[in-house]
């Protein structure tokens, strides 16, 4: 058994990446400011988007998009239950009803057929979710959209692509940049776009509804004329954390062809071992995967996932979960009506899913003991 505990994941950050935030501390400039410029400048650059927003969360870009989209009561949002909660969250805040598509059994995510069947004359927006670095079918979901607004979930998927072009690469999308994130500002999020309106109106609600930014572009600092257009939010990156992810983000193409040679390893070492499955590739479209989680499922009679979790950890080696599904917690069953039994692609893999180690500083001495413990675990040893 290990000596030291191996987490599931650890954030790729270097002496440069602190340098930089240092930097950020003694500039006298700490908060949104030009380093959010050059945060916004390179993620446009990665994903060929026109516009980015820098935000303080993806959580906190669902809130606003609900309210750039203008969802309320009445409306209906598509959207996978097995995903984070927070955008299922700000669906119901928002006073509208979450309609949750089922999922690929082996992919874990939505097709155009399941969207599909889920649309009604009172859908307003629909949310697919690119998941663990694969991603969805965008050309299939948006052909049964028609003039449904379709915005990527992309919290997975920096550095995803599909048929040769980034996610979102011609669209409008929100990332993720929370510690466990391919890239990391701690917390922290952002959305793109190529629709100049929605990234105006993002940019106004992130910051109190006011008329320009918390940094001034034109001016390089606060504008003394800016006025409130609409009560706002306080929902701005700073610039401690947009320095953070900025090397990350010029460091991605390398880590995220780390993250894959040890995905395609795990694929090999744990071709044949009873008892857990890995999640397979989409079919029918080009893409390349970021990788942002390694998944298997725990399908063996002797032991639950959960029991499995637990023993790998007696192990010293760490695990997560992503997720379980939204329409199976407690307030979604009990004030909202959702019963076990509606979707059940998403309740198979809710139940037994499993995130295993993977990250670009881990060694492949790292991941032989992942996978021997895990033989072990799964043999009674």
């Amino acid at each position: 058994m290990r000596n030291e505990f191996l987490p599931f994941t650890k954030p790729d950050i270097k002496e440069s990446d602190i340098e930089a935030v240092v930097d950020v501390l003694r500039s006298g400039w700490i908060t949104n400011g030009p380093k959010n410029i050059e945060f916004e400048e390179e993620l446009c650059r990665i994903t060929g988007n026109k516009y980015a927003v820098a935000l303080s969360s993806a959580t906190a870009g669902m809130h606003i998009l609900m309210k750039v989209m203008d969802i309320g009561p009445g409306d209906e949002v598509i959207t996978p239950s097995l995903t984070w909660v927070s955008t299922v969250n700000m669906i119901v805040l928002a006073g509208a009803t979450p309609v949750f598509a089922e999922i690929d059994r082996d992919t874990l995510m939505v097709t155009p057929q399941s969207v599909k069947s889920c649309i009604t004359a009172k859908t307003k927006l629909i949310i697919p979710v690119h998941y663990a670095g694969a991603p969805f079918d965008i050309d299939g979901i948006r052909a049964v959209a028609g003039d449904i607004p379709v915005v990527d979930d992309a919290a997975h998927a920096i550095g995803t692509y599909y048929k040769g072009r980034h996610v979102c690469a011609d669209g409008s999308g929100l990332f993720s940049f929370h510690a466990i994130k391919n890239v990391t500002t701690a917390e922290g999020g952002a959305l793109v776009t190529d629709d100049e309106e929605i990234a105006k109106k993002f940019r106004s609600w992130k910051f109190h509804g006011l008329g320009v930014d918390a940094f001034d572009r034109s001016n390089r600092g606060r504008s003394p004329q800016a006025e409130v257009i609409f009560p706002g939010f306080k929902y701005n990156l700073t610039d401690m954390q947009a320095a953070l992810g900025l090397g990350q983000l010029k460091r991605l193409s390398e880590n995220n062809a780390r993250r894959e040679q040890l995905a395609l390893r795990y694929r090999e070492l744990l071709d044949g071992v009873d008892g857990i499955e890995p999640l397979c590739d989409p079919e029918g479209y080009d893409f390349k995967n970021a990788w942002h989680l390694f998944i298997v499922r725990v399908v063996t009679d002797k032991m639950t996932r959960n029991e499995f979790m637990e023993k790998l950890k007696n192990k010293n080696i760490g695990t997560g979960l992503h997720f379980t599904a939204a329409h199976v917690q407690k307030y979604y069953r009990e004030n909202m009506g959702f019963k076990r039994g509606s979707l059940p692609n998403t309740e198979f893999n809710s139940d037994r899913i499993c995130s295993l180690p993977l990250f670009s500083g881990m060694s492949d001495r790292d991941q032989d003991d992942v996978v021997q413990a895990i033989k072990d675990v799964l043999s009674g040893n």
